[in-house]
């Protein structure tokens, strides 16, 4: 069946900070979708045809999906949950919480939890830590199979240093990944991430593991942490006392590459920085989250200065938001911090064209290009009397997606199509518990 989506129709085709000539705008514009896969876009007049059915979303603004290259699926419950840094965040709520994954009702009831908060924000397509239970995996990829959701995510690996509830073993990490890559990687829009935590929660026997994995199974992503805390550093370098420092630890068991995602690689060596790029490797700036556990301030133009690719995330939920929206306003006041400039083009860049260019998966998903997924986020830049008050004096594209950037949230995603499906509806506490008394 085909369908035509109108409204301000946005898309990117290059790097706002490479190129004037980077996108695409449609003042009142189409997307041609068929089959979940978009066939055209343009000027509405171009594209409209008797009997075609349209669905008219002006005078709204229409991007591809966000994409979220960082997100923890089992810490959706332990979100603005106060803590001191981030190993004592950990210990005190993020293992307890994963823990509870080992039950795979409990994982299925959360993975669907999971999705519909993605797609209220606005965000088709996430690379995701499950927990350390195969059983997580399962649950997380099979709710994305039946909303034919883009979905990147793996088993974490972790074998010490948290609770035994959460530890599994080198071998027992090494076959459930390798029954998960057989049963789900390229089963439909899903793909596998092998998993290793940090260096920290994996022994040398467990990182071996995962450069077999990755030996045996080229092209598949890996993701993990890197240098997000300097008490991080510490304890990473006195578990590996013969690493030159921590990228090193990796490096040495084959996990760096182009489809490596180093989540936070806020406090970096020189060594490392040059390491990264030889190897195209690809650092994830997590701002909501540095912010709330006091990490550091992420380098972005000083990493992109050495060619290095990075993406922007919410790291939910040491992330304090689902919101892409308010990810790239916390990493715009990171980067003013330090002298450099995020402007709005290049922010809604890199939330869409851009993490789809860190993941390589830019031919499938991150632009309105014909061929790719109608993976589409409806955006009104005056859903809230202040931003409609402050719209009032907006007068381009740019002053309305910078009003959006800084004031906007999940209110202002109107709606949100997954494969060309409508995904967002107002549900009151679906499938949420009511509140407990507080003590």
């Amino acid at each position: 069946m085909r369908q035509l989506i109108r409204g301000r129709v946005l898309d990117f085709h290059a790097d706002p900070r490479d190129s004037e000539d980077n996108h695409r705008f449609w003042e009142d514009g189409a997307i041609l979708i068929e089959d979940g896969r978009i066939l055209a876009v343009g000027d509405h007049a171009d594209l409209a045809r008797e009997g075609l059915a349209e669905i008219d979303h002006r005078p709204h603004l229409i991007l591809p999906g966000f994409i979220d290259p960082h997100i923890h699926f089992p810490q959706l419950q332990v979100i603005a949950s106060w803590g001191a840094q981030l190993l004592d965040w950990l210990n005190t709520y993020t293992f307890p919480a994963e823990a509870q994954f080992a039950d795979p009702d409990h994982a299925a009831r959360m993975a669907g939890l999971f999705l519909d908060q993605l797609t209220a924000h606005g965000t088709t397509t996430a690379v995701a830590f499950c927990s350390s239970h195969k059983a997580s995996a399962e649950a997380l990829f099979t709710a994305a199979h039946a909303r034919d959701m883009a979905m990147v995510a793996g088993k974490v690996m972790m074998d010490r240093n948290a609770i035994p509830a959460v530890h599994d073993t080198p071998q027992s990490s090494y076959d459930d990944s390798a029954a998960l890559i057989a049963a789900w990687h390229s089963k439909g829009r899903q793909r596998y991430a092998i998993t290793p935590r940090f260096a920290i929660t994996s022994s040398p026997e467990q990182m071996e593991m995962a450069g077999a994995l990755i030996r045996e199974n080229p092209g598949l992503h890996l993701q993990t942490h890197l240098s997000e805390n300097r008490d991080e550093i510490d304890f990473t370098l006195s578990l590996y006392p013969e690493a030159r420092d921590y990228l090193d630890i990796y490096d040495r068991y084959g996990l760096l590459g182009p489809r490596t995602l180093l989540g936070h690689s806020i406090h970096l060596e020189t060594r490392e920085i040059d390491r990264i790029a030889e190897t195209d490797s690809r650092p994830v700036f997590c701002p909501t989250s540095n912010l709330f556990l006091g990490s550091g301030l992420f380098d972005a133009e000083g990493l992109r200065g050495r060619g290095i690719t990075s993406g922007i995330a919410t790291d939910v939920g040491g992330g304090t938001s689902w919101s892409m929206l308010t990810t790239l306003a916390e990493g715009y006041k990171i980067l003013q911090l330090q002298g450099q400039k995020m402007h709005p083009l290049t922010a809604f860049h890199w939330a869409t064209r851009g993490n789809a260019l860190t993941l390589g998966l830019e031919a499938e998903i991150g632009t309105l290009a014909p061929g790719s997924a109608a993976d589409l986020v409806v955006l009104d830049p005056r859903a809230t009397p202040a931003m409609a008050l402050r719209a009032e004096r907006a007068e381009t594209l740019a002053e309305e997606l910078f009003i959006l950037q800084i004031m906007g949230d999940d209110r202002a995603v109107t709606q949100t199509y997954v494969a060309g499906r409508p995904c967002k509806q107002l549900r009151a506490s679906a499938g949420i518990s009511p509140p407990s008394p507080l003590r």
